[in-house]
């Protein structure tokens, strides 16, 4: 028999807040260095690719994104290619997948029928001064479908302080159910995609919940439901942001059943298409 990973008092906590913070739930040697060092070798290759000449250290945890701040600041596409190359790195994909990812969602969902959403699983760089790409609130079913009963793993690759903007989470604002959304920020116009759609009544929300920013270290594990709020922090240091993300569901929940399993903008469709009644066309 597989042993539970959490106490009923973190159960009880999740399901009440939306939310659960796990200190230490990662092997920082066995499970998290091997993806920041083939971030570091990346870096490296593209380094050399452009001809940007740094003086390079050895690889270490705390500076494995090392030089980065260069690389994009001699052209900000090369931030793309780090992002989508680093998602492939085959740590990363052993991080996704495991085991005790998928003990920990059972637990919680009581359930033997877990579920990685395809393409919903990645590494953020959240840049210093950057808002483009910053998620404002939103919930993740919203954008990712999939399942209602999901959750949201996690978890930083660098030490998460104040002023790199940790993830912002409204509790218990996951008992309110599914909200509709407008499509377009009149805000952002320069945003697209699931960037571009901003929550109905956001203000009253956040004044309702409030926001709690938990501060973690690298193979620490933030938790949150498909239901919960939630936005990114602004990045106001000096840094790039480096944060993991995999989305789990429930293959059994009657939700997922419905829309056969569906995923959403990663996977080219549009909300308006699978629910209609989450969307507000401005």
């Amino acid at each position: 028999m597989i042993p539970d990973l959490l106490t009923e008092a973190q159960i009880k906590d999740f399901t009440n807040c939306g939310y659960l913070v796990i200190k230490g739930f990662y092997d920082r040697h066995q499970e998290i260095e091997p993806i920041q060092y083939g971030i570091w070798k990346i870096l490296g290759i593209l380094f050399e690719k452009y001809n940007i000449s740094l003086d390079r250290k050895n690889f270490s945890p705390e500076t494995f994104d090392y030089g980065y701040q260069e690389l994009i600041a001699t052209n900000r596409k090369y931030g793309g290619e780090v992002y989508d190359a680093v998602k492939q790195i085959p740590a990363f994909m052993r991080f996704v997948s495991l085991e005790k990812n998928e003990q920990l969602f059972s637990q919680l969902r009581n359930t033997d029928m877990p579920a990685i959403a395809a393409a919903g699983y990645g590494i953020r760089i959240d840049n210093p001064h950057e808002d483009v790409y910053r998620a404002l609130l939103h919930y993740e079913y919203r954008d990712q479908l999939r399942s209602i009963d999901g959750i949201v793993f996690w978890s930083p690759l660098v030490s998460i302080t104040p002023d790199l903007g940790p993830v912002q989470i409204c509790p218990k604002s996951h008992q309110g159910g599914l909200r509709r959304s407008y499509l377009r920020d009149p805000e952002n116009p320069e945003k697209t995609g699931a960037f571009a759609m901003r929550i109905e009544n956001e203000a009253a929300l956040i004044e309702q919940y409030g926001f709690v920013a938990p501060l973690s270290e690298p193979g620490d594990l933030v938790l949150m439901d498909f239901l919960t709020l939630h936005s990114s922090g602004t990045n106001m240091g000096n840094r790039s942001r480096w944060s993991m993300q995999v989305r789990y569901f429930n293959f059994n929940h009657p939700s997922g059943l419905h829309i056969n399993w569906s995923g959403c903008v990663a996977n080219g469709k549009q909300l308006k298409d699978i629910h209609p009644e989450l969307v507000i066309d401005n």
